[in-house]
């Protein structure tokens, strides 16, 4: 008890600096200690001293509230600020530390893959419950599962409601996390990550095109788009990207899909078998009384909607 008195106490400011600089990287992407998992001597020393020490003592003395630190953080000018580089800024301050622009970065693995999950509307929102095994390449766990072991062999969950679940959800071997959450440099959980290292590798854009949980978003998102986007080719390319970028598109970006779409679609007419199979990747039933046209247009707006969820500004936050 009195340990635990200690920490919080307004006279001791470490636990109010530490968790302060943690939300700071939240929204920022890196804290104001870079080392946001090493306070001590050989971490990095605050770039703005003085704002730390500020914000730790507001923290406190509005009750380690952190809904209102969080508020406070992301409706300052600092936050709200273009994120749009400039050869001047990047030749003066490369990573940012004096944050003269808004905060650029990659998002994590888990927030990728619940965004794609979102704008396609397959998205299972229940809060709580077990962990759930979305499909992942067989064998991964049997090089390393004892033979005794309830987890020597992965055994991949069925159905919406588990498949589609938030990726909080989802079930972690340490030993064999995910591929998918891996890659996109999550932690393996088998000691406490504070500060994950971000990479930008071709393996993540390679994965982020054909694994086929991030097709059946694509699949599912060509889907909506067809039905909610209107009844012209410029507008369903207009609602998928407006729907996965949050503004409006310019017009060379609208055309730029109905191109691509036209194309896509004169290949899977020629090719009727390959839209066939790409229309069947997943959970989502294909519909038997689709007729063949109806099936290279899906499938034309499929190939849409998985470049879009991949475009650098979408897995980017800006």
């Amino acid at each position: 008890m009195g340990l635990a008195q200690w920490l919080v106490s307004p006279q001791h400011p470490l636990t109010a600096r530490v968790t302060v600089n943690r939300l700071w990287q939240h929204a920022f992407g890196a804290g104001l200690v870079k080392t946001a998992e090493d306070f001590g001597l050989q971490g990095e020393p605050p770039s703005h001293p003085q704002l730390l020490d500020w914000l730790a003592s507001q923290f406190i003395a509005e009750g380690w509230d952190v809904k209102a630190m969080m508020k406070r953080i992301v409706l300052s000018s600092t936050y709200r600020q273009s994120s749009k580089m400039t050869p001047e800024k990047i030749d003066r301050d490369p990573d940012n530390r004096l944050l003269a622009r808004g905060p650029r970065f990659r998002l994590d693995a888990e927030m990728i893959r619940d965004q794609a999950l979102a704008v396609s509307g397959l998205l299972v929102d229940q809060i709580g419950g077990p962990s759930v095994k979305p499909p992942q390449p067989a064998g991964l766990w049997e090089s390393v599962g004892y033979s005794g072991s309830n987890t020597v062999k992965f055994k991949a969950d069925d159905g919406h409601e588990k498949v589609h679940r938030r990726t909080l959800y989802t079930f972690v071997k340490r030993t064999s996390p995910p591929p998918q959450m891996s890659t996109l440099d999550a932690p393996s959980r088998e000691s406490c990550t504070v500060r994950r290292e971000r990479t930008n590798t071709p393996l993540q854009a390679l994965m982020l095109m054909n694994d086929p949980q991030f097709v059946e978003t694509a699949r599912a998102l060509a889907v909506r788009t067809r039905t909610e986007g209107g009844e012209t080719p410029q507008t369903k390319a207009a609602f998928l990207l407006r729907l996965c970028l949050s503004r409006n598109p310019h017009e060379q970006e609208i055309a730029e899909i109905v191109q691509l779409v036209d194309a896509a679609k004169a290949h899977f007419v020629a090719e009727p078998k390959a839209a066939e199979a790409l229309l069947s990747v997943g959970e989502i039933p294909l519909d038997a009384n689709t007729d063949a046209a109806a099936k290279a247009d899906a499938a034309a707006w499929t190939l849409a909607a998985n470049l879009v969820l991949n475009l650098d500004e979408v897995i980017t936050k800006n």
